[in-house]
């Protein structure tokens, strides 16, 4: 779940949307006037008159669910987690509205809220943000929500610039990142793409702490773009490119399973660094995951004639 808020300075348009969008449907209110949408507006606009000194006396919040939970998000739990939401935020003693809407793939609901309340009192939005995404995962995890992981439910189609660069920019690092062993190497693959890459150094040394990377007239830097594609983690992977493929020059003799120990470990260090962003090694061929059995039996073959043992 997460949650999108919105402070505004009128009540009208924002009950219209949340009241008017086709498929919408009241779940709950509190503190205004059922009796029809006008009656609603004008029971806000009483309220918020307690404090005319309040420039943007409206809270619309948007919360969001995974299409995942479609099933379990009945009115009855949204109207639920809603009022939880709420309570933990601190929008206590108002007036309020909850709609649900059924324009889009994913759940989702609409909140609208007096930041006058009821004493005439202005609800703090100290720190709003920070507290919102707190608040949203401690929910989803209370729950049993899911988790969507990096960008998977994002749909692309819909961004704009310079969003749409960005992204584009994402998927060509998860490509070409997999295929190179140094900056040099990846430089030039992006370039392919369009992509220019520069680094930012510490001051006047030659230190370098960052880099950007620049597309269609944007420049981002890498940590901006996603956590993963930063300086220090997509140089890591690198040097992990470089080390696999040192492994398999040098090392062309080795029995074919001690050389797939050393690939996963190679594997399993860079997948746990990356978050599993770049996952783009694999088992080799052919590898039998019970490999690791067969072997055993002369390990300790080996173990007991070094003991004297008679076999």
């Amino acid at each position: 779940m997460i949650a999108k808020i919105i402070q505004g300075r009128g009540f009208r348009g924002v009950v219209n949307y949340v009241l008017d969008k086709d498929h919408s449907h009241l779940l709950y209110a509190d503190g205004v006037r059922l009796k029809d949408k006008e009656s609603i507006i004008q029971s806000f606009v009483v309220q918020q008159k307690l404090n005319p000194k309040i420039v943007k006396p409206v809270a619309h919040i948007s919360l969001d669910f995974s299409v995942q939970d479609k099933n379990r998000l009945t009115d009855q739990f949204m109207a639920g987690m809603a009022l939880e939401y709420m309570e933990k935020m601190g929008y206590r003693d108002t007036q309020f509205i909850i709609a649900r809407h059924h324009d889009t793939d994913h759940p989702h609901i609409h909140i609208v809220i007096n930041r006058i309340d009821n004493n005439g009192k202005r609800i703090s939005d100290q720190n709003e943000k920070l507290r919102n995404t707190r608040v949203c995962m401690e929910l989803t995890k209370k729950y049993s929500l899911y988790i969507a992981s990096g960008k998977e439910n994002v749909k692309e189609h819909r961004l704009k610039e310079p969003d749409k660069t960005k992204y584009e920019i994402y998927h060509s690092l998860q490509s070409a990142v997999s295929k190179c062993r140094n900056w040099q190497e990846l430089k030039a693959e992006l370039l392919q793409s369009g992509i220019k890459t520069e680094f930012r150094n510490n001051g006047s040394t030659d230190k370098i702490q960052g880099v950007r990377f620049g597309k269609n007239g944007y420049e981002f830097n890498g940590s901006k773009i996603d956590r993963a594609c930063s300086y220090s983690k997509i140089n890591y992977q690198l040097q992990q490119n470089e080390r696999l493929q040192q492994v398999q020059k040098h090392q062309p003799e080795q029995p074919v399973w001690q050389d797939t120990i050393e690939f996963s470990s190679i594997v399993e260090s860079t997948t746990s660094a990356l978050g599993g962003l770049f996952d783009i090694l694999s088992l080799p061929p052919g590898h039998d995951e019970n490999q690791e059995e067969v072997f055993r039996p002369e390990a300790k073959i080996r173990k007991k004639r070094k003991k004297g043992y008679q076999l």
